[in-house]
């Protein structure tokens, strides 16, 4: 933590106040603790200094502790989630200790009792679950790891939502598996770090790390605290869990029940998957790829941001875990494949559907927050609304009359979570909800007024008292007056509250029988007497109660709908889901129009056949500039039968080598996710593991030059990479001497080729490289195409086969403004260094730098049949003066 425990004073002589104070911080000692007083969260001694430097508040001092005076800031309850925000992204805990009761309850235990306080929760980055503290469009995971007996697992879950995950792996794919799941919050038993391996493993997943005691991940401790969280006596439901995955949920478990008070989020059951059903992509290729996120953090630039055209935050979330991990079951693929082409074929359908996800909220989160006691009213109304968005998508998919074609399982299924009569418990709540809530709903329970009226009768009664006690109490005074025959009035005053006042001559009759039993003499004035009834009493009560009653009501009402929310919890969250896979389907076909995109053929061969492909980020890019993308061809086949197992690319800088490396990349990753590519067409067999080494980049962190981080990620791949693996290099041995570097490029070249036996693009500038073709059977050339004219350098962005002439570096260099007199100087340098290829270049006969002369840049004019062309007045020439004219232009040009 970037908070460690702070040291808390002695609490001896402390004062009512801050006694509760030090035993809230007692108990979470690693945290900062939010201490509500009354319209503000005070923070007191070290927390308080912590936090005002952290959030740049001023620091002050209240009162005094063991002689000394108490360090003190506060931030307001109104504003403390922009607070909490800010605290969380710097690595700090929070933990909230509210006031459990309102001041008046206090003091009828005494004139001196203190409001009662607890902690009601610990904010942690992983278990955030406020709308203004999380992205709406991405996961928020809080992640668990455990290794038992040489197996490792991973659990996670997002608590916004619910969704509980694990999976049993190799401790060498833990890396992989943390970065898919991006976790904002990974918890490590302590006995793990005392592993270099694992300790580094788990500084790379990103997030916070937390250790927690070892003890709470033993089986035994673990499963208990699981079967709590659940509320089932065993967890056979659940699958068969290794002992590590119980373990790493186990850890999960615990976390949830120290940082939310005892709450019990609404949790699905853990679903589970393997090491072999994901594509594994360690974090330096995803980095480098920029799946999720680019280099700068940002979604723009990314392949997501590419390809996101989806309405609904939950449908964001659900692709990006998608992207995260591709899928490596052919079927389950096509599964996906399928819906997005039926979603193609119909595009009135799709533009209706993605009109009525508009109005779809996010059910899941709303769910959440209800369940874990934090969500009010508008919570309630996203689940209102949300149920009725997905009975309006039911029937938008021609119900009651069946589809012809029925759309595909993936599609049928998500309806099927969406039929209103599918769970009778689910309809029912949907109604009770529209029949019972108003439209303009507050945030908090305790706001009131979204109760709609003819609810509850008694409800109504209160807030007509509430509302209109004046009209009340006339009509009472009419019918007072008409009853009795006397001229009165209904007053009111602080002392007696409502009363009834005539002049003394008109009270006479309400002193005596029959109407002195109704008119209860209160007071006698010079001029007036003063009465009340039974009935004037206790309305002046109820209107005294009647807001204070309403309020009540409206909270009562509200945590019934609460409660009956978390009972059918499940259906719930199969809605939103259901919900968020149209919105992901949906949102890929429209994409898939956009852009022409074409669906793939994904099989267990080896092959990988792209035609005509482009990279999603980079054609968006140019097309937003006006300019046109150029599509490239790739063939690779791991059997080495339809084409070269391993390609060596090469071309100059600036040719488009890595986009043409990195767009094949995120085909095969954009194929297994089970979305549409950007290509004519593509057939790929199955990729398990993907490895990307494009970029360069040192590792100052761990005392790494770019050269070291670039052997490490190398060394990964050779010993990671299977025959079913795809993998980029580029630029393998740069960073150190020539030779060194032509070398360890030769020898990883052979090794992905004869070792791996993988699919594989080798960019390079080491065109030595090119005699691999014919010294290995399944290794051919590519290069990335350009063309010198009139001494400038034009990319033509085409990969074609064979190797590349040259590198045009020096080319590439004039056109990044490099000065003249420096590039002249080089193609010196470049003509001496070529002319002496067959032997050494003795670079030592060159005159020094400093000796020579910088010649002027050589200025291109216009040629000589160009000059002549522009004097041809071609309107006056006659058929035959042109046929010369051409005629001796072409002899010029010998």
């Amino acid at each position: 933590m970037n908070a460690p425990t702070s040291a808390i004073p002695d609490p001896t002589g402390a004062t009512p106040v801050m006694a509760q104070f030090f035993e809230a911080k007692a108990r979470q000692p690693d945290a900062l603790v939010f201490f509500r007083m009354g319209d503000f969260y005070e923070l007191f001694f070290e927390d308080a200094e912590k936090a005002a430097a952290a959030l740049s508040i001023t620091l002050t001092a209240r009162g005094n502790h063991g002689g000394a005076p108490i360090p003190m800031c506060g931030v307001p309850v109104h504003a403390a989630e922009a607070y909490l925000a800010k605290l969380v992204r710097s690595g700090f805990k929070v933990a909230l200790c509210e006031q459990m009761e309102d001041p008046a309850e206090a003091k009828k235990r005494g004139s001196k009792s203190v409001v009662r306080r607890d902690v009601v929760r610990v904010v942690t980055p992983g278990t955030l679950t406020e709308d203004g503290l999380l992205d709406a469009r991405g996961a928020n995971r809080l992640a668990a790891v455990a290794v038992r007996a040489g197996a490792a697992a991973v659990a996670s879950v997002e608590l916004s939502t619910g969704e509980v995950e694990c999976m049993a792996l190799s401790r060498e794919a833990l890396a992989s598996a943390l970065a898919a799941l991006g976790p904002s919050e990974t918890l490590v038993p302590d006995r793990l770090f005392a592993d270099e391996t694992l300790a580094t493993t788990f500084k790379s997943a990103g997030g916070l790390i937390q250790p927690m005691p070892s003890a709470l991940s033993e089986p035994s401790a673990a499963e208990a605290r699981l079967k709590r969280l659940y509320g089932v006596d065993t967890l056979d439901g659940f699958g068969e869990l290794t002992g590590a995955e119980v373990s790493a949920l186990g850890l999960i478990a615990a976390h949830l029940e120290t940082t939310q008070a005892g709450k019990l989020p609404a949790l699905t059951a853990p679903r589970r998957a393997g090491e072999a059903d994901v594509m594994a992509i360690d974090p330096a290729t995803r980095s480098s790829l920029e799946i999720e996120k680019s280099t700068s953090g940002s979604r723009d630039g990314s392949l997501l941001g590419a390809i996101d055209r989806t309405i609904t935050a939950p449908g964001a979330r659900l692709l990006s875990s998608r992207l995260a991990r591709p899928l490596l079951d052919p079927a389950a693929i096509d599964a996906r494949l399928d819906a997005i082409e039926w979603f193609c074929e119909r595009r009135p359908l799709r533009e209706k559907l993605r009109e009525k996800l508009r109005g779809m909220g996010d059910m899941a989160r709303a769910l959440s927050r209800l369940a874990l006691g934090r969500g009010g009213p508008r919570d309630l109304g996203c689940l209102r609304d949300g149920l009725a968005g997905g009975e309006a998508i039911f029937a938008l998919f021609g119900h009651p009359e069946p589809l012809d074609p029925p759309p595909p399982p993936e599609i049928a299924d998500a309806l099927a979570a969406l039929h209103p009569s599918a769970n009778a418990d689910l309809a029912h709540f949907r109604r009770m909800l529209a029949e019972g809530m108003g439209q303009d709903l507050p945030a908090q329970a305790r706001d009131g007024g979204f109760v709609a009226a003819g609810v509850r009768i008694e409800l109504d009664e209160a807030r007509a008292l509430r509302d209109d006690s004046r009209k009340v109490i006339l009509q009472l005074e009419a019918r007072l007056a008409a009853e009795s025959g006397v001229a009165l009035k209904i007053r009111h005053n602080a002392v007696l509250g409502y009363f009834v006042e005539a002049t003394a001559k008109a009270a006479e009759p309400l002193m005596v029988l029959p109407l002195s039993t109704t008119f209860i003499h209160r007071q006698t004035l010079a001029n007036q007497v003063r009465f009340t009834t039974v009935e004037l009493a206790e309305l002046d009560a109820r209107i005294a109660q009647a807001a204070e009653r309403a309020l009540a009501m409206e909270v009562a009402t509200f945590e019934a709908w609460r409660e009956a929310a978390i009972r059918i919890a499940a259906a719930i969250q199969a809605a939103a889901e259901g919900a968020a896979r149209l919105d992901v389907a949906a949102g890929l076909a429209e994409w898939a129009d956009d852009v022409g995109a074409a669906r793939p053929i994904v099989d267990r061969s080896t092959v990988f056949e792209a035609e005509a492909a482009r990279h999603p980020v980079v054609e968006a890019a140019v097309k937003r500039a006006g300019d046109p993308y150029t599509p490239n061809d790739c063939r690779l086949d791991g059997a080495g039968a339809a084409a070269a197992r391993l390609s060596i690319v090469t071309g100059p800088n600036m040719a488009g080598k890595s986009t043409f490396l990195r767009q094949n990349a995120l085909l095969a990753v954009l194929a297994q996710a089970g979305c549409y590519v950007p290509a004519k067409a593509l057939r790929i067999g199955v990729v398990d593991r993907l490895f990307s080494r494009v970029g360069a980049g040192d590792d100052l962190a761990r005392g790494r030059s770019t050269f070291m981080a670039e052997m490490v990620e190398t060394a990964a791949i050779l010993t990671q990479a299977t025959p079913r693996s795809l993998v980029i290099l580029d630029e393998i041995g740069r960073g150190t001497a020539t030779y060194d570097g032509l070398a360890i490029a030769w020898a990883c070249a052979e090794a992905l080729h004869e070792t791996n036996r993988c699919r594989g693009l080798f960019a390079t500038h080491y065109h030595e490289l090119a005699v691999l073709e014919d010294r290995l059977p399944f290794v051919s050339n590519l290069s990335l195409k350009a063309k010198e004219w009139n001494g400038d350098l034009i990319f033509l962005h085409e990969a074609g086969p064979g190797p590349a002439d040259r590198s045009y570096g020096v080319q590439v260099a004039k056109l990044a403004g490099v000065p003249p007199a420096v590039v002249v100087r080089a193609r010196e340098v470049l003509d001496r260094l070529e002319r002496e290829a067959g032997a050494p270049a003795h670079l030592e006969d060159l005159p020094l730098f400093a000796a020579h002369v910088a010649e002027p840049e050589p200025q291109f004019g216009p040629s000589e049949v160009e000059a002549e062309l522009k004097t041809l007045d071609l309107d006056s020439m006659s058929p035959r003066e042109a046929m010369a004219a051409l005629y001796r232009l072409k002899d010029k040009l010998k």
